[in-house]
């Protein structure tokens, strides 16, 4: 069974930095695609990050609201992908998810809340 559990979050201040994981198991391919995606009560789910696989070449894109503030890695080796997240902003409040494609299905993880706020 394929899983995906987030942590790192927290309350941090507008300018603070927090790193979230997402680790998964069920699968061991260094193939899949992660993405990042955050969700405030109430409205749609936001994509934030995207990183292919390592025989992809780990390529990276991000929502504009991000650039230069985030950046996605990912360690196959701990079956993690990471979230760096600086200079966070009180608009970056949200529960954030990890997601991957397993087969024909999307599969999230539980999520994790981040709260900016001073």
């Amino acid at each position: 069974q394929v899983q995906l559990v987030e942590s790192g979050g927290g309350l941090v201040q507008p300018g603070e930095s927090l790193t979230l994981s997402c680790v998964w198991s069920g699968f061991t391919s260094g193939t899949n695609v992660m993405s990042w995606y955050r969700q405030i009560p109430g409205r749609e789910r936001e994509w934030v990050a995207i990183i292919s696989g390592v025989t992809a070449g780990a390529n990276t894109l991000y929502t504009d609201s991000v650039k230069g503030r985030f950046t996605i890695s990912r360690d196959d080796a701990r079956n993690t992908v990471y979230l760096q997240m600086k200079n966070l902003k009180p608009e970056d409040t949200a529960r954030y998810y990890c997601r991957t494609l397993h087969g024909a299905t999307y599969v999230w993880g539980q999520g994790t809340q981040v709260t900016v706020s001073s």
